[in-house]
């Protein structure tokens, strides 16, 4: 098994607007190791988001090499990024994106309906949710829960396929700084206990710090 979970070579990324191309990214190389914790920080317009959107699956380079755990993601067409995206990366979101009728253990089943596996998804899911410490919550719906909490079954969500690598956008951004340490403090915890591996796209310093390894974007280049 390769030890780099992630390994990105040469990654440009081209946006036509019009008669205009905007080069988002001008040759980024990126390698994440299985297990470790990483953040990815820069100011606006550096890049970020586009090379989170080509890590998480959600959209594939102008050129270069992305390789996800084995899968040659700059290779896929739409519907296999759709299904290396549901089972390989996990996302948490600035704004939770929970289904707000749902009840906890019904948001974090999801991805498992998604990608068809209908034996243990219940189980799955209660193990998830009681991996981040929401076993006497799971019958709660979203406007039941605080922000903290909600922001827990999204990770639950996010770890309950096992996927490769846990992508976290700004996941502190809308807690209070209370809640907001104790959401860093779990994700580290999945990160040493579980081995998950983790990567915080973020723009505080406080938080990347506590990671690994910081990659630092601008002008659509990694800053060595």
């Amino acid at each position: 098994m390769d030890d780099f979970v992630i390994r990105a070579e040469n990654l440009t990324k081209v946006y036509k607007m019009g008669e205009i191309e905007v080069h988002a990214l001008r040759g980024v190389n990126v390698q994440v190791a299985r297990g470790e914790i990483v953040s990815i920080m820069g100011p606006s317009g550096s890049g970020k988001s586009t090379l989170m959107n080509i890590i998480g699956c959600l959209d594939r380079p102008s050129s270069g090499e992305y390789i996800l755990d084995g899968a040659h993601v700059s290779l896929l067409n739409d519907d296999q990024l759709a299904t290396i995206r549901n089972r390989k990366v996990g996302f948490v979101f600035q704004s939770f994106n929970l289904l707000p009728r749902a009840t906890a253990l019904v948001n974090v089943e999801l991805p498992l309906r998604y990608s068809g596996k209908g034996n243990g998804r219940r189980e799955k899911a209660l193990s998830a949710l009681e991996a981040v410490g929401l076993a006497d919550r799971v019958t709660h719906r979203p406007n039941e829960l605080s922000g903290g909490q909600q922001q827990r079954v999204a990770i639950a969500r996010a770890l309950v396929n096992e996927p490769a690598i846990i992508m976290a956008d700004e996941p502190t951004g809308n807690l209070d700084s209370k809640s907001g340490k104790e959401i860093m403090d779990l994700l580290l915890r999945l990160n040493s206990e579980m081995g998950t591996t983790v990567i915080i796209v973020t723009h505080a310093n406080d938080i990347a710090d506590q990671t690994q390894r910081i990659i630092r974007l601008r002008d659509g280049l990694v800053e060595e």
